[in-house]
């Protein structure tokens, strides 16, 4: 959805640009194709005229403000009242004064709800709280062993009846286990249900009534379009949620429901999916997401990312290591490493402001595997001391991580160019750009390796 809409904003900003002044007709031209855009990526029609009639009414007769053109005015409008639309502030968990604080996790069967609570789980944690999951899906198969498995693997305890087909009585009873375990929060994973199902949503009630949540959340699946909107107005109206989670938001373009809900439910997004791994959930920020879908990158998640990836140690002693001109491929390798756990390359490219669409980046991401495979295949001497590969290690190295001997070569000689790169900025010189324009600047991108025969 962000990357359909961001090339279709993008488009529609280049013809604006174009003009001398915003003026009604060129303002209406461009709103047509807003619509348009916003119409496919599912969102809702009233939300969309709405949209669209307060932004002709800011754009047209604007005093254009000083130092910007017109072209850059009507995307500042666009952006407010897109961020306006999305909530327009950011809205939080509410936290009980007393411990513990309990989540209640509702929503469609499907939507990933088990996930997400082991991913609210691991996102409390890194946060310094002590979180409790709760198992208390008995209808769907295997869903309480997942949740016990995601437990173990995110270091979170899981409380479970095997022989308990009551989710009512198994979430009253978790608490008292909750306040031994001395837990922050408590996250009750119930089972998916429709709405129209009154029992299902009964036993919902009395969840609600016996372990007084202060947040319900409703975890909706975004690939199921307008649809999402309507799923949390019926749970609104059943069992007055406090907030809604988006999963899936990577997955397909009809992701629209993100900039409906607000609008037609009165709810606030409070997080996002953004992948599959444990990781991939952000608190939802509107300003962020509009800054997205208009194609403006998102420095500030990235940098979040990068404070959460990398270890502030580390940072020194790499930083040391350039200083004193140590750095080695192993050093390289654990780089490599690092850019991995940031997320999806393509996500964290598209977070860069101006990189635009960035096509198909699966080629780079497989050339980075060959070169960690390439580092890996080597002894601790040879990535200490590189210039110790002859021949015969050259091709054993190749041999053992899957490559041609030629690709050793390029990785070494790119190896070698960028130690000259870091020596010359850590003399505090910078390179000679005459020797640049000739050629002399070193490639310190993914080695370009070449294909197995």
């Amino acid at each position: 959805m962000l990357e359909n809409l961001g090339n279709r904003f993008q488009s529609i900003f280049k013809k604006v640009r174009g003009h001398g002044k915003l003026s009604e007709a060129n303002v209406k031209d461009a709103l047509k194709e807003v619509k348009m855009s916003l119409l496919e990526a599912d969102v809702n029609y009233k939300v969309v005229k709405d949209f669209t009639t307060k932004i002709l009414e800011k754009s047209v007769g604007e005093t254009v403000l000083s130092g910007i053109n017109p072209g850059q005015q009507f995307i500042k409008i666009v952006n407010d009242e897109l961020v306006e639309l999305l909530g327009g502030t950011n809205s939080r968990l509410t936290k009980s004064p007393k411990n513990p604080t309990i989540i209640l996790l509702a929503g469609l069967q499907g939507a990933g709800k088990t996930t997400f609570a082991a991913k609210l789980a691991n996102f409390l944690k890194k946060q310094g709280e002590k979180p409790y999951l709760v198992a208390a899906d008995v209808y769907r198969p295997a869903a309480i062993k997942q949740l016990q498995v995601l437990g173990e693997k995110i270091g979170v305890p899981v409380y479970a009846e095997e022989n308990s087909k009551n989710p009512v009585d198994i979430c009253g009873n978790s608490l008292a286990k909750a306040l031994e375990y001395g837990a922050s929060y408590v996250i009750l994973d119930t089972a998916g249900r429709l709405h129209v199902d009154e029992t299902l949503m009964n036993e919902l009630k009395e969840i609600k009534k016996l372990t007084k949540p202060q947040e319900i959340l409703l975890v909706v699946d975004a690939m199921i379009g307008q649809d999402a909107v309507n799923l949390a107005q019926n749970f609104n109206d059943a069992i007055s949620i406090d907030g809604v989670i988006l999963t899936k938001l990577d997955g397909d373009s009809r992701g629209g429901s993100a900039l409906s809900i607000k609008s037609v439910v009165g709810k606030p997004i409070k997080f996002i999916g953004t992948g599959e791994r444990i990781e991939d959930i952000e608190l939802f920020h509107p300003e962020r997401l509009a800054s997205r879908i208009l194609g403006m990158g998102d420095v500030i998640s990235l940098v979040e990312k990068a404070q959460e990836a990398i270890n502030e140690d580390d940072a020194k002693s790499l930083e040391e290591k350039i200083r004193t001109q140590k750095f080695d491929l192993e050093d390289f390798r654990k780089q490599l490493q690092t850019i991995k756990k940031l997320g999806p390359l393509k996500n964290i490219l598209k977070m860069i402001p101006g990189v635009g669409d960035i096509g198909d980046i699966a080629p780079a991401e497989k050339e980075m595997k060959k070169v960690e495979a390439i580092i890996q295949s080597m002894t601790n001497k040879e990535k200490k001391n590189p210039e110790i590969l002859k021949s015969s290690r050259k091709i054993r190295i190749a041999k053992g991580s899957g490559t041609e001997v030629s690709d050793v070569n390029k990785l070494l000689k790119q190896f070698e160019q960028m130690k000259q790169m870091m020596k010359m900025f850590s003399g505090g010189k910078m390179p000679n750009m005459s020797n640049m324009s000739k050629g002399g600047m070193p490639n310190m991108s993914i080695p370009k390796l070449g294909r197995r025969r």
